[in-house]
């Protein structure tokens, strides 16, 4: 009946029945499209809550973060030692054999640390079988790591006077030397040792001064601070230096990162920038010294990092941020751009589950990664001749490929954003195939950014926009120095000195640094 009820509704003529059908149709594409665009949106919408969970709860990179990975091991490693200990002391024959083995793999320890010596000998030397004399055939020498915990001392310096007996008139009196905190406490190394342990080692100043505590030495943070901000005005033109000298250079890496600082008034924090440009030619073997200067600035406007760069001409390394993009307006600058943001964005779909053309993309950017292993360290004629052969096939293609998914995706899903974010870029991302100096990542100047990260984790904020440039300058310095291999606490105790005592504005360059190859000690 409810058939025949609907056969008698329909209309008879052939010409309204085609309309109606079609009609039909249409709603039923319109509604097949609204589900696929409904589906789309879902998994965009899915993607980004995974990404959210990962950032949340998950890792933060593709790889575990490796001061991570080093605490979690440390247990691990802890508990092998403590087996290993008892099964030592059960067994003699495996203590000396593993004695043995830690003598053959330990290494040498430094020739300039000093040596105390202990001889250990027989008391009596005569043979224990004919009662002869014994003679010596020479010796087995044992080095063992000491150390003395930091020790506090006071340097006393004594100024006589001497007066006239003639006329009881003249008072004469050497000069007080010059310091850097006129009629405060600390030498110089004590200012240096304060801003190494809160720039290098990440120790906030009220930690230094409990730790001063336990050494019945009364420090307030407020004077710890006092010295700090007084060490980075002395500096400040040393930290100018050392970004002019970079950016004479012809390629360099540019980052930033994130500085909060406290707002006055607004009881609160406001968020910063600390940008950082880094040289480092060490894997094309390049002549020019490694670097880094980190520049502060109340927001991330483009127009900061044009101000910093002023004068540089080359290539400039740089993320995804369109920031830079105004750079290379003017001519002067090219950029080159980091295919590990590129692979970060595949990693994070194949990573939320399958994802097929995410996969894919990730083994042809592996490729890429094998052949710059394969001439990390080689000249830049060698590095590019390489790369023309054997990347830019792979470049090609990855770019035909790419181009030929993105119109198969959906355009509104986190795939398509990736395939975009790629191509939108792809001149600075071919960049490296022309230039031997130019890295495929910008992963040099990213590891100069991890030290400010803890600093930032530890210390939570800087107090005011000086303090950014505070930490700016300082953190400049001391990081270079870790590039360079240098000392950085003998560094800025020397530095600080021979500046307090005149050393001229123009010979900086002799102060940056680089120019302190061998350790060095702190002048008295």
């Amino acid at each position: 009946m409810v058939r025949s009820l609907m056969a008698q509704a329909l209309p008879r003529d052939v010409e309204t029945l085609t309309a109606l059908l079609l009609k039909e149709r249409a709603e039923h594409a319109a509604a097949l499209k609204a589900k696929d665009q409904a589906d789309a949106e879902n998994e965009r919408l899915r993607q980004i809550i995974k990404a959210l969970q990962r950032h949340r709860f998950g890792r933060r990179a593709e790889t575990l973060d490796r001061d991570q990975l080093a605490l979690g091991l440390e247990e691990v490693e802890q508990e092998i030692a403590a087996g290993e200990a008892g099964a030592e002391s059960a067994a003699p024959a495996a203590k000396t054999a593993r004695a043995a083995t830690r003598r053959a793999n330990r290494g040498s320890l430094p020739a300039h640390l000093p040596r105390i010596e202990t001889v250990v000998d027989i008391e009596d030397k005569t043979c224990p079988g004919c009662r002869g004399g014994l003679h010596r055939i020479g010796e087995d020498v044992a080095e063992r790591l000491d150390i003395v915990p930091a020790q506090l001392r006071v340097l006393v310096v004594r100024r006589p006077k001497y007066a006239c007996r003639t006329c009881e008139e003249a008072v004469v009196q050497a000069p007080a030397p010059a310091r850097l905190i006129e009629g405060g406490l600390p030498t110089d190394a004590t200012v240096a040792h304060v801003v190494v342990a809160k720039y290098a080692d990440h120790l906030p100043l009220y930690r230094q001064a409990q730790i001063y505590a336990r050494q019945g030495i009364a420090l307030d943070r407020s004077t710890l601070a006092d010295w700090t901000g007084r060490a980075a005005w002395l500096l400040k033109p040393l930290h100018t230096r050392l970004l002019e000298r970079l950016k004479a250079s012809g390629k360099l890496f540019a980052d930033e990162t994130t500085a909060p600082v406290l707002d006055p008034g607004r009881g609160r924090t406001k968020t910063g920038q600390l940008w950082a440009y880094a040289r480092d030619d060490r894997p094309w073997g390049g002549p020019d010294p490694p670097g880094v200067v980190y520049v502060y600035a109340p927001d991330r406007k483009a127009e900061r990092a044009a101000a910093h760069l002023v004068g540089f001409k080359g290539v400039l390394q740089v993320d995804g941020y369109a920031g830079y993009r105004p750079l290379a307006e003017a001519g002067d600058i090219r950029l080159a751009f980091c295919w590990a943001h590129v692979r970060r964005r595949f990693y994070e779909l194949a990573a939320a589950g399958p994802a097929p053309i995410a996969s894919e993309a990730l083994e042809r950017i592996a490729s890429l990664y094998a052949v710059e292993a394969d001439i990390r360290g080689q000249a830049t004629d060698a590095r590019r001749r390489v790369r023309q052969e054997r990347s830019r096939p792979a470049i090609d293609t990855l770019h035909a490929w790419l181009k030929a998914q993105l119109e198969r995706v959906s355009q509104k899903g986190k795939l398509a954003e990736a395939i975009r974010y790629a191509l939108a870029r792809w001149e600075g991302l071919s960049l490296f195939l022309d230039d031997g100096r130019v890295e495929i990542d910008s992963n040099i100047v990213e590891r100069t950014i991890r030290p400010i990260a803890l600093n930032r984790k530890n210390a939570l904020f800087a107090g005011s926009d000086g303090g950014g440039e505070h930490w700016a300058v300082l953190a400049s310095l001391i990081e270079t120095c870790k590039l360079n291999g240098v000392d950085p606490q003998g560094y800025l105790a020397n530095v600080i000195t021979r500046i307090v005592h005149g050393h001229p504005n123009s010979r900086l360059d002799e102060l940056l640094p680089w120019a302190y190859a061998a350790p060095i000690r702190a002048v008295a």
